[in-house]
């Protein structure tokens, strides 16, 4: 495939090579307009922003993902694999299943359950375990410290529905934290590409205790999140 692709309408080395993804296009915007230095808007295609900047004097790129692991799976593989981004770190918001987890509460994605069926492709004898590559999560929990932050890492489930008639609090069993819908295809993605990814979520709602931000507050008030994984793609040195 050429480029640009039918989904980015970027030119070649127009990406920095660490992009962070949010879900919502808004909030690309946000980080962009609000942390970086001189952002450029590298593609609008179909409304999905990106925008490429400098960070502490890095080229950093932010750009949405869309919803879900089919939305991610799509623009995640164009990254990696036609605009050479080595590095992607989603920042989206997440629903607490453990009791323990607060409202805004940081969690780093170690791994990532799911029930979706987009590891299927791989043609695997077996099933494979989506994980965050070790190093941007090393270098993430530094940066979160450093602000003062607490870091919660573990297991997060990867859901391919949102509106659900299963108990998704059953997996508070297993010791998973909370649940999203795009880091298994972005490990997935990242793992058959020989590239980094990393998934930190802020917790916007609660399935535990039924507290929840609200949609304004989910698009413009995660700044912890978001400067530590800016922090990351600076610092990083992969």
């Amino acid at each position: 495939m050429s480029i640009p692709t039918p989904h980015i309408g970027a030119a070649a080395g127009d990406f920095a090579e660490t992009v962070l993804m949010p879900g919502d296009p808004l909030r690309a915007k946000f980080i962009a307009e609000t942390f970086l230095e001189n952002p450029k808007l590298v593609t609008q295609v179909r409304g999905i922003l990106g925008y490429t900047g400098l960070y502490q004097g890095k080229s950093v790129s932010v750009m949405a993902s869309g919803m879900g692991v089919p939305s991610m799976g799509i623009y995640s593989h164009e990254l990696f694999n036609f605009y050479g981004v080595e590095n992607i770190i989603r920042v989206g918001s997440a629903g607490a299943i453990s009791p323990k987890l607060k409202l805004r509460d940081l969690v780093f994605a170690v791994s990532s359950c799911t029930n979706s069926r987009f590891g299927e492709q791989f043609g695997l004898p077996g099933m494979i375990a989506p994980t965050a590559d070790f190093s941007l999560l090393e270098q993430a929990v530094s940066a979160a410290r450093s602000r003062g932050l607490v870091p919660v890492a573990g297991s997060v489930f990867c859901s391919d529905t949102f509106y659900d008639e299963r108990d998704t609090l059953a997996w508070g069993k297993m010791g998973v934290l909370a649940v999203e819908m795009e880091s298994a295809a972005l490990y997935l993605n990242a793992a058959r590409a020989g590239k980094r990814a990393l998934c930190i979520c802020t917790i916007s709602d609660s399935l535990a205790t039924g507290e929840a931000l609200s949609a304004d507050e989910r698009q413009k008030s995660f700044t912890d999140m978001m400067q530590v994984a800016l922090d990351t793609a600076a610092a990083f040195k992969g």
